[in-house]
């Protein structure tokens, strides 16, 4: 039987040397979203035929060889489009770390640990239209233990399951020319939406490049994304950080652009012809600003029960110690089955270089104790001077 395979990082590569060693499996190709993700140098190293992904969020028809019988999804946060889905005979297959319908979405370990979960698990869905919504191959369940993290949870339990139940469903397929497929029951369906981080648009770009911050306003329809991808790439340019929403049927979006500095102005016109088709849009142009040395940049996330006051509490600690807030995004999450609201906070801070990381998350501990809140920081690494 011939596969492609399409994924990422170690879980993609574990499942890519598993499945070579099952007898009678080959692969036709693997699709991988950079040259030097882990699973795109085994694929190399294997002599398999690699495709990177030039979108990494979608899988175009071409990436998957004529004559594949099955398409299998691991790690992956690309949607796998109907022309690459067309051109495997059996379609295509992923894993999904919960038991769906329940925690549909990028964060299902997460969510699971969140909504207190005592009983995780893993499923094989067909590839299909909706949020993880294909027909159900094969599950598999496990204990949550007490006080276990996500990272533990994977780790512990839910990539080893996910391996051993695509090579079930994969032997399946191989043995009986077809795949096992039991629809999921919409009323137990929850969503496990992204646990955000704040998207950082000024990020330091290189002397040859230039930041394009794109406002994009209008009615919604099919294609806005597509249009703005294909200008893009026509220009040579890299999608480095976007955020989009669909507000009362009106499409919202803001997108950073690095493209080479001789075809800044060329995408920027391309990008405000889509004015003809009734969107606002908006182009601010920039080559970048480096962050003072007196000052480095820190990633803050906060999760916690909805109440009064979090927002508020956090900025005044926050601006008594000198420190800025560039970038910020809340949100709150209900949950679908306790009724729960989860708030949330993701922030990219300008520290005074003085103030260590370890000092401010002791200072905010108090906060997240009284206040019954999970906060986590992260300094963003300096750029390597040798590059």
């Amino acid at each position: 039987m011939k596969c492609a395979l399409v994924g990422s990082r170690f879980f993609g590569a574990s499942v890519f040397e598993a499945l070579r060693k099952e007898e009678g499996i080959e692969f036709t190709s693997v699709v991988a979203p950079a040259e030097d993700d882990r699973l795109a140098k085994a694929a190399r190293a294997a002599g398999v035929p690699l495709h990177v992904l030039e979108n990494p969020k979608f899988v175009p028809g071409e990436a998957i060889a004529e004559g594949t019988d099955l398409i299998i999804a691991a790690h992956t946060h690309a949607r796998v489009s109907d022309e690459a889905l067309a051109r495997s005979r059996l379609g295509g297959i992923g894993y999904h770390p919960s038991l769906l319908p329940r925690h549909r979405g990028i964060a299902a370990v997460e969510w699971t640990i969140l909504e207190g979960d005592p009983i995780a698990g893993g499923s094989i869905y067909h590839l299909a239209d909706g949020w993880d919504a294909g027909a159900i191959a094969a599950q598999d369940w496990c204990f949550v233990a007490k006080g276990e993290t996500a990272r533990e949870l994977w780790e512990r339990a839910l990539a080893p399951m996910g391996l051993t139940l695509l090579s079930k469903v994969a032997h399946h397929a191989r043995l009986h020319g077809a795949l096992p497929a039991f629809p999921q029951d919409p009323r137990f369906a929850t969503k496990a939406q992204m646990i955000r981080r704040s998207v950082v648009l000024t990020e330091e770009v290189t002397s040859t490049t230039t930041s394009l911050v794109v406002s994009i306003v209008g009615a919604d329809r099919h294609g806005i994304v597509s249009s703005l991808a294909d200008r893009a790439q026509r220009y040579g340019a890299n999608w480095a950080a976007s955020r989009m929403t669909r507000i009362a049927g009106e499409f919202a979006g803001m997108v950073h652009f690095e493209v080479p500095r001789e075809n800044a102005d060329a995408l920027a016109n391309a990008l405000r012809g889509l004015e003809s088709s009734g969107l606002q849009v908006v182009v601010a142009k920039s080559d970048g600003a480096k962050v003072s040395d007196s000052m480095k940049s820190v990633e803050l996330e906060l999760v916690g029960d909805d109440r009064v006051g979090i927002v508020s509490s956090l900025t005044k600690i926050l601006a008594e110690r000198g420190i800025s807030i560039e970038n910020i995004h809340t949100e709150i999450v209900r949950s679908g089955v306790s009724g729960k609201q989860t708030f949330k906070i993701g922030a990219h801070l300008l520290v005074p270089a003085k103030l260590s990381v370890d000092d401010l998350r002791q200072q905010l501990g108090t906060l997240a104790h009284e206040m019954v809140v999970d906060i986590a920081l992260g300094e963003k690494p300096a750029p390597d001077a040798s590059t």
